[in-house]
């Protein structure tokens, strides 16, 4: 019996990776490119935009389409071009200045070749659920302890918040030492649960979409937070009460770590 149990989960395994491999050799086509000391900037800057890119057509439509406004936070605000470009140069600039010469300093230090084999996809979902659950609690630690202590609001964090109500491309509107904070722990957390190079990209496009959809503005009858059930995870409104109240809903995505501290506000309750 256990010899046919293992001979199962060796063929449910091996289906699994039978469905990332043609992914992962396609992908590994553009290896030269991808282990450039300028793939994660031009990665992560066209992941984000082209994930705002969606939100900021639509508050351009919003005036000419009024039944747009009935899936809007705030129904009457639409950012204007003078809060739109200060966003789109801070997040082109940390980019460029930042992110760009920290990957040149990991380049220039060896990176390690792709692996030939992909992921199992169980692995890959497991890795990538595991990454986003440490990523919230670490974020909600350091997103408490920066509204709670008044130096680190106002020199760090103060930044994020200029923007109220918020809006796609405010995303990234913050300090370096947020971005840098931000990018440590998604580094950490790959790294601690060795990652293959898949899951990576793959919790990494998942991440930059859940924070721009927290930041939109937008709630739409598939909203990940209607797709997640018993409430588990908050969502754009629960994040939009955060921007508008300071002192509610501090973790980025799951609502466990807020009712545990008595920090959670719902959203449709206030």
């Amino acid at each position: 019996m256990s010899g046919l149990n293992t001979s199962e989960s060796h063929v449910l395994c091996g289906s699994g990776q039978l469905f990332l491999q043609p992914v992962w050799d396609r992908l590994r086509t553009w290896e030269a490119f991808a282990q450039s000391p300028f793939f994660p900037t031009v990665f992560s800057i066209t992941v984000y935009l082209g994930f705002c890119l969606p939100f900021a057509m639509l508050d351009v439509l919003c005036p000419w389409v009024p039944a747009l406004r009935r899936y809007k936070i705030q129904p009457d605000f639409l950012p204007t071009a003078r809060q739109l470009l200060p966003c789109l140069a801070q997040t082109l600039y940390q980019h460029l200045v930042f992110v760009l010469p920290a990957t040149l300093l990991h380049w220039a230090s060896g990176a390690a070749l792709l692996p030939r084999e992909a992921p199992e996809l169980l692995q890959l979902v497991y890795h990538v659920v595991l990454c986003l659950l440490l990523f919230d609690a670490e974020f909600f630690v350091w997103h408490l302890l920066h509204h709670k202590v008044p130096w680190l609001y106002r020199n760090v964090h103060k930044m994020h918040h200029k923007n109220s109500p918020s809006f796609a491309l405010a995303t990234q509107y913050m300090s370096f030492w947020e971005l840098f904070s931000l990018g440590f722990f998604d580094l950490m957390n790959v790294a601690l649960l060795r990652c293959h190079p898949l899951t990576v990209m793959v919790f990494h496009v998942v991440n930059i979409w859940l924070s721009v959809e927290d930041h939109s503005g937008y709630e739409f009858p598939w909203s990940t937070h209607k797709l997640v059930p018993f409430g588990w995870y908050g969502g754009v409104a629960h994040h939009d009460l955060h921007h508008s109240q300071f002192n509610c809903n501090f973790a980025p995505y799951f609502t466990h770590w807020d009712r545990i501290l008595g920090t959670l506000q719902s959203a449709h309750g206030k």
